[in-house]
């Protein structure tokens, strides 16, 4: 995935360089808009593989300290995660982040519960404060 991208980002900058190389106004302004994507593009990736390379390490050091959550979930025959279980999941993982806000850990089982709950918007968003957090090391143990 990563060199698709790289190979993408290559030819539309080539192609972004060639318009602001014409000098005419609109093409200018296309290949602006052209050469602007491809980074916007380039910094989500970075930002999303730095994001990965962060859970993994926190991963981890749970793994090492034997905190890991265990994804022990009862499932459909189709693989679902049943929803009251998932539910109740989260309820505890919620109560654990509201009694230490700045527990890493906390942030990171709250991510996965919402995973598991199915709202994968919120769980990048608590997986990234645990993130933060680990690295500002606040909570760090």
């Amino acid at each position: 995935m990563v060199a698709l991208f790289l190979v993408y980002l290559v030819a539309v900058v080539g192609r972004g360089v060639v318009l602001v190389g014409t000098g005419e106004p609109v093409a200018v302004g296309l290949g602006l808009a052209i050469l602007v994507l491809p980074l916007l593009g380039l910094w989500l990736l970075a930002r999303e593989l730095w994001l990965a390379t962060t859970v993994q390490q926190m991963a981890d050091t749970l793994a090492a300290s034997g905190s890991l959550p265990v994804d022990d979930l009862p499932r459909s025959p189709g693989g679902r995660i049943d929803r009251s279980a998932a539910d109740a999941a989260f309820t505890l993982a919620r109560h654990e982040v509201e009694a230490s806000p700045e527990d890493w850990a906390a942030w990171f089982r709250l991510g996965f519960a919402y995973d598991a709950a199915g709202d994968r918007r919120r769980a990048r968003s608590s997986l990234r404060t645990a993130a933060r957090l680990w690295r500002s090391g606040t909570a760090r143990g």
